[in-house]
C-alpha cells in the first residue's frame, strides 16, 4: 500500500506521486489519509481523479467535514469558506462576492456548489469513512486517542486530532499513519507515519510505501519557476 498525504487541491503533484508509484510499485494500493480539498487551486480535479481510482482507499479529512457542513448548515458551517473554502468553490466555477460572503448569500453559494459536485461526488464524499485498519496498521486522517482501540474511538480524534496522540505510545503494538498536521519531510517512528508535508505551501507531497520489506517514503517535488 502506499499511504499518500494531504493532497490539498494540487492536482499537479498528486499527478505526478501516482505516475511514480505506478513506475515504482504498481500492486501498491492508494490510501489517501483526507484533506483532499481546500487551500490549492485545483480541488474539483483532484476529487474526480481520486474518484476514479479503482483500488484506493480514501479517508474523511477534517476539511471534507467542513465542506459537508457548509453543505447541510451554510451559516453555521462558513467557517470552512475562511479554511481554504474558497479555493474549492472557485475551481467548481462557483463565483463568489468578496471574503467573505454576507449571510444572504451564502445559501446560493451552497446551493451553487451541490448542483456543481453532482449528487455523485457529494454522496461519495459523505459515505468516506474515518479509518482504515489492516493488520497492524490504523490509518486515520488526525491520529487518535492511544488510549483507546479503534472500535471505541471518538470520531473527532480520528478527522481532528487528540492531544495525546505522538506524545503517549500505544500499548496495543498498532501503528498510526495519519495526515492533518504537517512535518517537514514524511517519517516512520515510534509507532507513527506522518505523512502531511503541506503539499499546497511547500510544494511537496508525500506518501509512505509499505511492502513486506518494510516502508520506504516516496516524495514529489514541485519544479521551482
Amino acid at each position: 500500500m502506499a499511504i499518500i498525504g494531504d493532497v490539498h487541491g494540487r492536482a499537479d503533484l498528486l499527478e505526478a506521486l501516482l505516475a511514480r508509484l505506478a513506475e515504482e510499485d504498481a500492486a501498491a494500493v492508494p490510501v489517501f489519509v483526507g484533506d483532499l480539498i481546500d487551500r490549492g487551486e485545483d480541488s474539483a480535479a483532484v476529487l474526480e481523479r481520486v474518484r476514479g481510482l479503482a483500488r484506493a482507499r480514501v479517508l474523511l479529512g477534517n476539511h471534507e467535514e467542513m465542506m459537508l457542513r457548509f453543505l447541510d448548515d451554510p451559516q453555521g458551517g462558513a467557517a470552512w469558506l475562511r479554511h481554504g473554502g474558497m479555493q474549492t468553490l472557485a475551481s467548481y466555477g462557483v463565483a463568489v462576492s468578496g471574503a467573505r460572503p454576507e449571510a444572504g448569500a451564502r445559501a446560493q453559494i451552497r446551493d451553487a456548489l451541490r448542483a456543481a459536485l453532482g449528487e455523485g461526488t457529494e454522496a461519495w464524499l459523505r459515505g468516506l469513512p474515518r479509518a482504515w485498519q489492516s493488520g497492524n496498521l490504523l490509518v486515520t486522517h488526525a491520529g487518535a486517542d492511544p488510549r483507546r482501540p479503534l472500535p471505541l474511538q471518538e470520531p473527532q480524534a480520528l478527522t481532528w486530532g487528540h492531544e495525546d496522540f505522538g506524545r503517549r505510545p500505544r500499548t496495543d503494538g498498532l501503528w498510526v499513519a495519519h495526515g492533518h498536521v504537517i512535518v517537514e519531510r514524511a517519517r516512520v517512528e515510534a509507532g507513527v507515519i506522518s505523512v502531511d508535508t503541506g503539499a499546497f505551501a511547500t510544494g511537496r507531497l508525500s506518501a509512505v510505501v509499505i511492502t513486506p520489506a518494510g516502508a520506504r517514503v516516496l516524495e514529489i517535488e514541485a519544479r521551482r519557476r
